[in-house]
């Protein structure tokens, strides 16, 4: 689909895979672009299924000051890391998904109050979420006393079938109860019901008293498309699967070829200035 719509008020972009490199760095063509953006008056945020403290090094290159959505939009929070709203998952959600992965061959994370607890501390993917996250994960074996506080947990393979078959799992049995889905090829998430990306760009939008219809979002995966289905305009990374793409009203480039800033040239200052 590529119908124009109404003028785009705010853009709000997913970070991994769409606003940073594989290498979990902003561009200074991505950072030029978003300062350009918002020069010609049109918000900019971020919503990821970072934690908040993955998501607060990004906000003073892209000049960002208004609120924030982290875990897939299950905390909104302000630029200072000050939180204005949390959904975190219900306990029996956590102890059936444990339940559902043991004997899996899979790496086990939480994330609960602020902190990263991890099942191993090698492996490529954790020297990744020690960037994405930015902080140092805590090793556990058990995780019990947090299924109580938990705001996300994480699955980690890199076999793809194994996550698949977790995850149809997850969500015949608990696909009421929580979001349960791939924000990588090798991460599945679970989450509130309310942490989801369609109710957090939502959330964002009234808070900022911006209708949907105004709204633009960027993204790359399966937990982009609610958002995709929310707002008046959407936009998929080159990268991303073709259903995500199918999903979106625009395909840009990839994340690695600076996507996001390709996004806001072609297809957003023009009606901006407009």
């Amino acid at each position: 689909m590529t119908q124009v719509g109404p003028a785009v008020r705010l853009v709000i972009s997913d970070v991994d895979g769409t606003l940073v490199r594989k290498d979990k760095s902003l561009s200074p063509q991505v950072i030029a672009a978003v300062h350009r953006l918002r020069e010609a008056g049109v918000a900019f945020t971020l919503i990821s299924a970072r934690p908040v403290s993955g998501v607060l090094p990004l906000i003073a290159p892209l000049g960002i000051d208004i609120p924030l959505a982290a875990i897939n939009g299950g905390i909104v929070f302000r630029p200072d890391g000050s939180v204005i709203t949390r959904h975190g998952i219900d306990p029996e959600v956590v102890r059936g998904m444990f339940a559902l992965a043991e004997g899996v061959a899979v790496d086990r994370w939480v994330f609960a109050d602020g902190h990263w607890y991890a099942s191993s501390l090698a492996g490529v993917h954790v020297e990744h979420e020690r960037v994405a996250s930015n902080q140092e994960p805590i090793l556990r074996d058990d995780f019990s006393d947090l299924y109580d506080c938990a705001d996300k947990i994480t699955f980690v393979s890199d076999d793809p079938p194994v996550l698949k078959d977790l995850a149809a799992r997850g969500v015949a049995q608990f696909g009421a109860r929580a979001t349960i889905g791939q924000s990588q090829t090798y991460y599945l998430d679970v989450t509130d019901t309310h942490a989801n990306k369609g109710d957090g760009v939502t959330e964002l939008a009234a808070i900022l008293g911006v209708d949907l219809a105004h709204v633009a979002v960027f993204g790359d995966m399966d937990n982009d498309v609610a958002m995709f289905a929310r707002a008046g305009m959407s936009v998929a990374m080159g990268q991303a699967p073709d259903t995500v793409k199918s999903a979106a009203d625009f395909v840009s480039s990839s994340n690695e070829q600076d996507g996001v800033a390709h996004a806001i040239e072609a297809f957003l200052l023009a009606r901006a200035a407009a």
